[in-house]
This record gives C-alpha cells, sequence and structure tokens, in this order.
C-alpha cells in the first residue's frame, strides 16, 4: 500500500523537526520545501495528498503560493493547512477564503496537528476512492446502455433455439407468443416454413452454422404483424419501459403485466412512475393515448 505523502513549505523546516518524525512514525511520507519556487518544484515532480503551508515567509508568503496552486490546474484541487504563529481571525478568514482545508497556529502541538493532517489524508483517500467508484459506475452504466442498444434493436424479433432431437434451449418472449398464436411446437418448426390460420401466418426460416448440427435457431415472423413494444423506442423509453408501456396500451393491469414479463409488480410499479415522467403523462389513460398512433395497424 502507497504511503499518503506531505508536502511541508516552511523558511525553517528545522522548527517543525518534531512534527515531521510525529508524522513519519504515523506512515506518512514528508517532502521538504523552503519556499514558494522549492515547493514548485517539488509539484513538478510529484503531487503529494497534502500541503502544510507556512504563512509567514520571505519573498513569497504563503498566500501567494498558495495562490499559484490554484492558478495551476495540476495543482488546483491540492488541499493545503496553513501554518501560522499569527493567532488573527482575519487572517484565518483569508485562509479559508484562500482555498485552505484547515488553519493551524504556532506554536504547534504534535499530536493536534498529527490528528488534522490525519484527518485531512483520510478526508483524501475517501475522495479518491469515491472518484474511483464514480469511474466504474460509468463504466458500468456505459455497459447497460449498450446492452439496451442491443437490446433495443431484437425488442420484437421472435428467436427458437433447439438442439439436434428437437429439444427447446432457448426462445424470446415474443417467439413464444408467436408458437402458442399459430400451434407451432418447437419439433413442428423443424417441418415446415410457414404455419397459416385464420389470424395470419408464421413465417419460419431456418438458420445453421456450417460444419455443425448439434443446435439450429429459427427466426419468426408474423406476417402482417401489428407494431409491438420496439414501436415505442421513438419515445425516448428503454426498452423495459417499452415492453410495460405495450402491455398498458393492451389494457393489461400491472399485476398482470408482472407476470407476463417475468418481473415483480414492484418493478413494474416503478417502471410505471418512471415512464409517467419520462412521457409527461399522469396516468394509464394518458399513457395509452400517448402511444396509440405508434401502435396503430398500419
Amino acid at each position: 500500500m502507497t504511503k499518503p505523502s506531505l508536502l511541508v513549505v516552511d523558511d525553517t523546516p528545522a522548527n517543525l523537526g518534531l512534527v515531521c518524525e510525529a508524522l513519519r512514525a504515523a506512515g506518512v511520507r514528508v517532502l521538504l520545501a523552503e519556499n514558494g519556487p522549492a515547493a514548485r518544484a517539488v509539484l513538478a515532480r510529484l503531487t503529494p495528498d497534502l500541503v502544510l503551508l507556512d504563512v509567514m515567509m520571505p519573498g513569497e508568503d504563503g498566500f501567494a503560493v498558495c495562490a499559484t496552486f490554484r492558478a495551476n490546474p495540476v495543482w488546483r484541487e491540492l488541499p493545503v493547512i496553513f501554518l501560522t504563529a499569527i493567532d488573527d481571525p482575519g487572517q484565518k478568514v483569508r485562509a479559508f477564503a484562500a482555498g485552505a482545508v484547515d488553519y493551524v497556529t504556532k506554536p504547534v502541538h504534535v499530536p493536534e496537528l498529527v490528528a488534522r493532517v490525519r484527518v485531512q489524508l483520510e478526508l483524501v483517500a475517501a475522495r479518491r476512492t469515491l472518484v474511483e467508484k464514480n469511474t466504474e459506475l460509468e463504466s458500468e452504466i456505459a455497459i447497460r446502455l449498450d446492452a439496451e442498444a442491443q437490446l433495443a434493436t431484437s425488442l420484437d424479433r421472435a428467436v427458437v433455439v433447439l438442439a439436434r432431437d428437437g429439444t427447446l434451449l432457448f426462445a424470446t418472449r415474443l417467439a413464444h407468443d408467436l408458437m402458442a398464436k399459430f400451434a407451432a411446437t418447437p419439433i413442428a418448426l423443424s417441418h415446415t416454413n410457414r404455419f397459416a390460420t385464420a389470424a395470419g401466418a408464421l413465417l419460419v426460416r431456418r438458420f445453421t452454422e456450417p460444419g455443425r448440427d448439434d443446435l439450429v435457431m429459427f427466426a419468426l415472423e408474423e406476417e402482417h404483424a401489428p407494431p409491438g413494444p420496439a414501436a415505442l423506442l421513438t419515445l425516448g423509453l428503454t426498452p423495459r419501459q417499452a415492453e410495460v408501456a405495450y402491455w398498458v396500451a393492451q389494457g393489461k393491469t400491472n399485476p398482470e403485466i408482472a407476470i407476463i414479463l417475468g418481473a415483480s409488480p414492484r418493478t413494474i410499479d416503478k417502471h410505471m412512475e418512471r415512464i409517467f415522467a419520462r412521457l409527461g403523462v399522469e396516468n394509464r389513460s394518458a399513457l395509452t393515448f400517448a402511444t396509440t398512433d405508434l401502435l396503430r395497424q398500419k
């Protein structure tokens, strides 16, 4: 595990010898600089987790040095603890206005300063962890959005996968619905390319991979089928929200939709809340009206 690091900027660093020893004993890597230019030279090589900056120094004082930190995009977020022998409320206000995270007066009480440094280092570590988690979350969201985009392209596709002996291995929800509607059993799919009923016709297309016959995939398509859930994606809904909105338009209740989609009623309730918010509608009737044109039989 990498040690946390602290840059001490003081024109007489020997006066902080006890502080530096205590910090090193606490597992902190201590770097030293006697003035602003020396501090910037250190920062040019590496970025510490925290800066302990003396206010009263010859040439550039602590406020001027801190201003140079804040003017540099790389150092702008460096947490700074000001250190001064002047216990003046006005100077404290000025220090915090300059971007200090803490203010300590001399003579230094070593245990107190070490405790304050430890608190700031813990905050730095917590912020860093939060940034990492946010980055991971952004990556996860990007993956989910990509998965949704892929799902959107196959939302209305009826796909069936059979084993060599005709055993059903996989079927999309729409495939199950179409097989039930046209009394098309998995085994029967292998022997015809069309099922006809008074309600219409179901077309069957067979796909195989050259060199293997252990699996076979069928794509089912209903002739003159009415628009399905994918038609509602143009409203800005996610694929799952589009499915829920579609079944609402078919007059199904939330419990019925939960059964159809294999979800819990509470999950459907949450989807409904988000659909209402996304479309700016207040109830199921308004939702049905908003989807009517998109779901009307062409």
